[in-house]
């Protein structure tokens, strides 16, 4: 049999290059024709753009494909937390400044999780970019919070940045239980979903000096408070075609909270998925599948 052959040869190519942004050596993956629409991917936490391996491919037949790893997390580079402000306003400078290197002048933007916290900044910085947005599991809400989440000690965490409070956080959320907690909780079948995932997220979280920058994004965290009303506002304004597909049993973030968007954005399309926080691992084909659809008649006809 010819082997070299017989693969898909319509399977897209995915590179992995990086470029300096900031002065920081930023990761990202990469696929699909140069010169089609951009669909911007940007991850959760505590993960990276290996969240977006299978989605990848899925899209990159019709689109350009990119998908970074934020400061700190995957292969992008990982300072100290003495070095560089591990904040929500940093990282969506940092990734202002990488898309800027890439000359993406518009993106569809994919937000999940801390994703979400970079991205609405985004395009509230950048409104004119934006072509459409698909929200899995990233808030923007105060009701989309799990009171039951933060009550686990990450309020307690806000209400004073002291080692005891951060010692809770990492005797469980930053482990590898924890880790493992965020990929299986509210999974419909929790064999679908590969071991992989939380070994490899938790390999970058025990690296020197990554507890800490880990601990400095969760305590920044508290700022998305401040600033959910400019993200609403920004959805009244601009309207932007808006995909929602979510997680309904998510342990984080609420499905009232997935329904909140079509207070500000009426026309969002909102799909409930039996599935938990990383919806991607188990629902990528209905992702993929309404993705492309909704990215066809709304950025594809601009």
């Amino acid at each position: 049999m010819d082997w070299e052959n017989a693969a898909d040869s319509s399977m897209p190519t995915v590179f992995y290059r990086t470029l300096n942004a900031e002065g920081l050596e930023i990761f990202y993956r990469e696929a699909g024709p140069w010169d089609a629409p951009t669909v911007l991917l940007l991850h959760g936490f505590p993960s990276s753009s290996h969240m977006f391996r299978n989605l990848i491919p899925m899209l990159a037949d019709k689109y350009h494909v990119v998908a970074p790893d934020f400061p700190g997390y995957g292969e992008s580079s990982a300072l100290s937390v003495s070095d560089f402000d591990y904040s929500f306003e940093r990282l969506a400078t940092v990734t202002e400044k990488f898309t800027e290197k890439l000359n993406l002048s518009s993106y569809a933007l994919y937000l999940s999780d801390i994703g979400a916290s970079v991205g609405f900044r985004l395009a509230v910085m950048h409104p004119e970019r934006v072509t459409a947005m698909i929200v899995q599991n990233g808030g923007a809400h105060v009701e989309a919070i799990n009171k039951e989440f933060l009550t686990g000690g990450l309020s307690d965490y806000w209400e004073e940045r002291s080692e005891k409070n951060a010692q809770v956080l990492l005797d469980w959320l930053l482990t590898i239980e924890g880790t493992k907690w965020h990929y299986l909780h509210g999974a419909s079948d929790p064999a679908k979903i590969s071991p992989d995932n939380w070994v490899i997220d938790q390999a970058y979280q025990d690296r020197p000096g990554n507890k800490d920058i880990q601990l400095s994004i969760l305590y920044n965290a508290k700022r998305d408070l401040d600033v959910f009303d400019d993200w609403q506002q920004y959805f009244r304004k601009h309207q932007p075609p808006t995909l929602i597909t979510w997680g309904k049993n998510d342990g984080i973030f609420t499905a009232e909270g997935a329904e909140l968007f079509k207070r500000d954005i009426p026309g969002a399309e909102l799909h409930l998925l039996d599935t938990g926080h990383f919806a991607l691992e188990e629902e990528v084909d209905r992702i993929g599948s309404s993705m492309h659809e909704f990215l066809d008649r709304t950025i594809d006809k601009k």
